[in-house]
């Protein structure tokens, strides 16, 4: 089966969705490059980005202004031009692959933070009067001062309405639902027919575009004790869905990257001590799906 023939299986309703070029581009690096060395030639990027409607143009544009915002560090060697992460878009990378490729850290609790005079860290909701409220998980950067932790007091029905006011958990739903309206087709279509059928070129354009819808709800997700999670919850299937789509995909798609892809050294591994890393928890996670 062809490119074209899955996009248009995968196609919803109301038209193909094409991302916008600087947020692809992040998943490509995140997902692909940054495992790799983080450094990729410019004509594979845009070659990737083609596959998901993104002319050359608004790549180039976009590229200028991740180099712009220092994500980005172009290298010109002779008619050729590479780029690779900055340091700084490397942590933000590896920051964002704990929720991505690894079970995320559950919530355990809460946690206040008292008599705060500065803007509380991303995660925590401000109460009022200095007081600040976060779910209490391992990778919650906590703030300076004075800190307590607890279990949820009362009755259950009433945490969802509190935490509505504090998180838009209403905007984080419908993007994991959309995720699963969308992707949901992808995985019957792999469960039904042999991975023979998608060549290596559309296993990653098709785990690029899983992961980039994937990340507009999962790296905004507050991810909330379970007592305040609001009624249908979808985030729970739509990580099911993730990782088993995820994984049914890898092995044709790094493949693709090791043939396809290079940098200003020559092609890029399929293989790494870090992608393998990433599989070897994904699989974990798929395997505690069905246990």
């Amino acid at each position: 089966m062809t490119t074209i023939e899955i996009c248009q299986f995968l196609q919803p309703p109301r038209g193909r969705y094409i991302p916008r070029a600087p947020a692809f581009i992040v998943t490509l690096y995140g997902d692909a490059i940054e495992p790799r060395g983080g450094t990729l030639w410019m004509g594979d990027l845009v070659s990737s980005c083609a596959e998901q409607g993104i002319s050359e143009s608004l790549v180039r544009t976009a590229v200028s202004r991740l180099v712009a915002a220092g994500k980005l560090l172009g290298e010109r060697i002779g008619r050729r031009s590479f780029y690779r992460l900055t340091e700084q878009a490397q942590e933000e990378f590896r920051s964002a692959s704990k929720v991505l490729y690894a079970p995320p850290p559950a919530a355990r609790g809460w946690l206040l933070a008292l008599k705060q005079r500065e803007a509380p860290p991303e995660g925590w909701a401000i109460l009022g009067n200095g007081v600040a409220l976060a779910p209490n998980r391992s990778d919650i950067v906590q703030p300076s001062g004075a800190l307590v932790s607890g279990e949820a007091i009362g009755q259950r029905k009433d945490w969802p309405g509190l935490v509505a006011d504090l998180w838009d958990l209403d905007v984080v739903g419908e993007r994991y639902r959309s995720f699963l309206e969308r992707y949901g087709a992808l995985e019957k279509f792999l469960c039904d027919r042999s991975l023979n059928d998608v060549d290596g070129k559309t296993a990653l354009g098709l785990r690029l575009s899983l992961i980039h819808h994937y990340r507009l709800a999962a790296l905004k997700d507050p991810r909330l004790p379970r007592e305040a999670w609001p009624e249908d919850w979808p985030a729970p299937a739509a990580r099911r869905l993730f990782v088993n789509v995820y994984l049914a995909l890898a092995s044709a798609a790094d493949e693709f990257i090791g043939r396809s892809f290079s940098d200003s050294c020559g092609l890029l591994p399929s293989a790494t001590e870090a992608t393998a890393l990433r599989l070897d928890r994904l699989g974990r996670e798929a395997v505690s799906f069905t246990g």
